[in-house]
């Protein structure tokens, strides 16, 4: 069968509905994959879909081929990605895939895969294409197919945990994903007073993008925070792995400002632990976990290898820009943006300090959001592989992921995303003045690479 195999990306299989992946495509895609399960002595697999209109059918096409290559089903029905680990650790299936276009356009969608506790990611992704290429698919006594309803015990799960102090009013936007559905209630048993925001499910997504980390995604929770009164709003992507949330005054609060607060409350029962951020990352995350003697680590972006991190540096805590916030505190080490907003919610009914003053103390910065330059996948780590010979001859870098060059009065990032063909860059300095020359000296290095090599 012919497949593109530009669809098995970095951290997950993702392309576009009915050109890339046809049903007879998906079908195929399931065989490959229960044949590596099997490979690994997996056999029960767990199978969620989001709400995406080709997911369903999907979702049949899929079990049908895992089953094919021997594979036992579990299907969870429609459900956040996060269920679907949940799934995986708490209910012990021994395989699961997770059928989502996460934050991406409605013309997407794909699959996220885990083998035991293990995300698939890079090299294993890429043997699920080579199991098809090579036809070493396996064909063998059909599976069986069974029903699990796992939203219930999600939700006891999650409110048996946490122990809100007073009661809050927050704002709920889950973009028309997976997320409010099974969200609202949770936060209505803890006790919150909750306004709900395009919650129905609806998988053309009609009033904004799914991704809490566009500012023009994240315009009606704003508005709605400040017209309601409301201590916090919370927003999720298409999947509910990502979480946005807004302050009591309308700020957006990026995915790192996000772990100082859970590693101030985390680090008081769990002190000298590990805590992991991304490249990304603003440097007073970094400075703040050393001073409340945690163990700060500085970590490539994606959220597979943060996981795999956490299991290696046994650490407390980890999230990326992105919005995927991962407890291993309480939970299990998988991103949960309902678990985090859950978390988030106790975190600030334990005190009477509003959540737009938690950072006043904190050293003052000016930073960018993520720019996003087009580069293709031929040359994009080219790119930053000669942004990185200029920049090391004038600075100290960091280049575990892309270029992080360290300068005086600040740094710059340069990234090639392993997910889109974009180049990504960030910058943060101590001034105004220091942040514009930061960029205009590490953009110049981008654009002579640029002109060098090609986009």
């Amino acid at each position: 069968m012919e497949i593109n195999p530009n669809i098995f990306r970095e951290y997950d299989i993702r392309g576009i509905v009915d050109k890339d992946l046809a049903p007879d495509v998906v079908r195929t895609l399931g065989q490959a994959m229960g044949t590596y399960f099997r490979e690994h002595g997996r056999r029960l697999v767990a199978v969620g879909r989001d709400c995406r209109l080709s997911s369903p059918s999907y979702g049949l096409a899929l079990s049908a081929g895992l089953r094919a290559a021997g594979c036992d089903t579990v299907d969870l029905g429609t459900v956040p990605t996060p269920l679907l680990y949940f799934a995986i650790f708490y209910k012990n299936y021994e395989a699961g895939v997770m059928i989502t276009g996460s934050h991406n356009p409605p013309e997407y969608n794909g699959f996220k895969m885990m083998s035991g506790h293990d995300t698939l990611f890079g090299e294993t992704i890429q043997e699920i294409y080579r199991i098809i290429r090579d036809g070493r698919i396996l064909s063998d006594k059909e599976g069986t197919a069974s029903d699990y309803s796992l939203i219930p015990e999600y939700q006891d799960y999650v409110v048996a945990g946490i122990k809100p102090r007073r009661r809050l009013k927050v704002v709920i936007d889950a973009g028309n994903g997976t997320g409010g559905v099974v969200a609202v209630p949770i936060f209505k048993r803890l006790g919150a007073g909750v306004v709900e925001l395009f919650c129905e499910m609806d998988g053309r997504f009609p009033n904004h993008h799914p991704d809490p980390t566009l500012p023009e995604a994240m315009e009606a929770l704003v508005k709605t925070v400040l017209a309601e009164h409301a201590d916090v709003g919370v927003a999720y992507d298409g999947d509910a792995d990502r979480i946005g949330v807004v302050d009591d005054q309308g700020h957006l609060i990026w995915g790192d400002q996000l772990l100082i607060f859970f590693a101030r409350d985390i680090l008081k029962t769990n002190p000298g632990r590990a805590i992991i951020s991304e490249v990304k990352a603003t440097k007073v995350l970094y400075d703040e976990i050393a001073r409340l003697g945690g163990r700060p680590i500085m970590y490539r972006t994606g959220h597979s290898l943060i996981k795999k991190k956490i299991k290696e540096e046994n650490a407390v805590l980890a999230g990326e820009m992105s919005g995927h916030i991962f407890f291993a505190d309480r939970w299990f080490g998988f991103d949960d943006a309902i678990y985090s907003s859950a978390r988030l919610y106790e975190l600030l009914a334990g005190t009477d300090v509003k959540l737009s003053t938690m950072l006043a103390g904190l050293p003052k910065t000016f930073s960018t959001p993520e720019i996003r330059i087009y580069a293709s996948d031929e040359v994009k780590f080219k790119i930053v592989d000669e942004v990185k010979a200029e920049l090391s001859r004038k600075y100290p870098v960091i280049d575990i992921d892309g270029v992080r060059a360290i300068m005086p009065k600040g740094w710059g990032l340069v990234r090639a995303s392993n997910t889109q063909a974009v180049l990504v860059l960030r910058f943060e300095a101590e001034t105004e003045a220091d942040l514009e020359a930061i960029q205009k000296e590490v953009k110049g290095a981008v654009e002579r690479a640029i002109k060098k090599l090609g986009k």
